[in-house]
């Protein structure tokens, strides 16, 4: 399996709050181990940050040219 099949993608662009955040902690629910979320999202989606820490997940979040989000969400082995 190589890198990016370890990614699963959600794109929530364009949803009104609070759709997005749940639309990724549905996600988040169903990741399989070992594999990363990338959200992209048109602003920094600061909630959600809260709720990955206290939930064990950590997070990557880049600001594309576009000035889009792109937050990359991972558990790290053995949590």
């Amino acid at each position: 399996m190589s890198a990016a099949d370890d990614i699963v993608r959600l794109d929530v662009r364009g949803l009104e709050p609070p759709e997005p955040l749940e639309r990724v902690l549905d996600a988040l629910g169903r990741l399989p181990d070992g594999r990363r979320l990338c959200m992209l999202i048109e602003r920094e989606p600061r909630p959600l940050y809260r709720i990955l820490a206290n939930n064990g997940y950590r997070y990557c979040t880049d600001v594309l040219p576009d000035y889009l989000y792109e937050i990359t969400i991972w558990r790290p082995d053995g949590a």
